[in-house]
């Protein structure tokens, strides 16, 4: 009996200790969630699918290498259909019931405003990837898109300048939500530090998926005619399609009234007959046209992507900047999660501050350590015939974000988080 008994307490102890020495595995190979929340629906499709496509190779590519602590990424991809309190409840259920390490997605302001609650409530961590009108600053975010003086504020010197044309009157043209009407209210006490009337600024704003842009063109024919004129858009979504072909019908040319869009990059203008906008302006932090090896790895990649797995159109597929900004934020997370050993929101958060990365737009770039911005280069482009973009201008580095821009009253002491 006694025998029996020893033997059966080692055959026990074995048996645990075969189980516990299981258990490191079993947990090494657990995969980390991670949330992807772009509109693959609905008026907003044209801009986040590919979004959506470039986060999902860009977890293949860092699962190839290894994944992130040795664990494999899992994607969990919500549509919250360009339906923006869907945004929030989309999010909610990505922190709550897939319990996400992390999220990346969102586009425009009114989306990005819909899940900030949640995020702060949960304590959930998004990066957002797209530019916008900046007066925001959250523990929860991190921006990897422009800021209004990466963008905007440069694009508007430049238009104002002789190089770009030496504009005297603005026509400030958007879709009616909160990134545009901010990033107006910018850059109208801008154009007013400049000596610009009041006169000589027009702003008009249209809704999500408007199509008729007859009537705006012909104004803004009937705007230019007294001073040389240009057209600031932040146009969002598939009305950029219309408004284009609306431009391209009424024969207005670069020469005569310069767009400079926001908005508006390689993507958008697959669905467009570029000819008639050849020399039309946009201004970003990377275009596909950027020659550099990182760029190169970059585009050979995507396209590789989209062929393996039979996007729509793979053979015409194109990077453009907010894919760029989604590819260095999870490369950044990723970065940031091995430096802090854990997925812990609370010991990622510090770790991803002061990041660096270099970048398909040619420069090693940083994550500032205080305001949870990218510091970016700007490139304003000129349309060619082939939907590309020429570069016509750049800045010589990256440039800080000033998320409170210094043109509005009371912003000097709020810059960083």
């Amino acid at each position: 009996m006694k025998r029996r008994t020893v033997l059966k307490h080692l055959a026990m102890t074995s048996g645990a200790l075969a189980v516990g020495g299981m258990l490191p595995a079993a947990r090494a190979a657990e995969t980390i969630k991670v949330g992807i929340l772009h509109s693959l629906s609905g008026t907003m499709a044209i801009s986040e699918t590919s979004l959506k496509n470039v986060a999902l190779m860009t977890i293949d590519e860092i699962n190839a290498s290894g994944g992130v602590m040795g664990r494999q990424l899992e994607a969990v991809v919500v549509d919250p259909a360009s339906n923006w309190p869907l945004f929030a409840e989309k999010a909610r259920g990505l922190l709550t019931q897939d319990k996400v390490a992390v999220v990346f997605g969102c586009w425009t302001s009114v989306s990005r405003k819909s899940v900030l609650p949640v995020f702060k409530e949960l304590n959930g961590l998004l990066f957002y990837p797209v530019q916008y009108e900046g007066e925001e600053l959250e523990h929860n975010v991190f921006y990897t898109g422009a800021a209004p003086n990466q963008q905007a504020i440069p694009a508007v010197e430049y238009l104002m300048s002789k190089d770009g044309g030496s504009a005297k009157r603005f026509v400030l043209l958007g879709t009616d939500y909160v990134y545009p009407r901010t990033t107006n209210k910018i850059l109208r006490a801008f154009l007013k530090s400049k000596g610009v009337a009041e006169t000589d600024i027009d702003e008009v704003y249209t809704p999500f998926g408007h199509s008729d842009y007859q009537t705006i063109v012909a104004n803004i024919k009937k705007f230019s005619a007294e001073k040389k004129t240009c057209v600031i858009s932040t146009i969002n979504g598939d009305s950029n399609v219309p408004f284009y072909k609306e431009l391209g019908n009424s024969g207005i040319k670069a020469t005569d009234v310069p767009v400079v869009a926001f908005s508006v990059g390689e993507e958008e203008l697959r669905g467009v007959d570029t000819k008639p906008l050849v020399g039309q302006l946009a201004a970003w932090n990377y275009f596909e046209s950027l020659k550099n090896p990182t760029n190169a790895a970059f585009i050979k990649a995507y396209k590789a992507y989209a062929k393996a797995k039979n996007l729509p159109n793979y053979d015409t597929v194109v990077t453009n900047d907010p894919m760029e900004a989604t590819y260095i934020g999870i490369h950044m997370w990723k970065q940031a999660v091995e430096k802090a050993k854990s997925i812990d929101v609370d010991k990622v958060i510090p770790a991803v501050c002061g990041q660096t990365f270099k970048a398909p737009d040619g420069f090693t770039i940083e994550m500032d350590p205080t305001n949870h911005h990218l510091h970016k280069p700007v490139f304003i482009g000129e349309i060619q015939a082939d939907g590309q973009f020429n570069v016509v201008w750049k800045t010589k580095e990256p440039i800080r974000a000033q998320p409170w821009s210094p043109y509005v009253e009371g912003n000097e002491k709020k810059q960083n988080i």
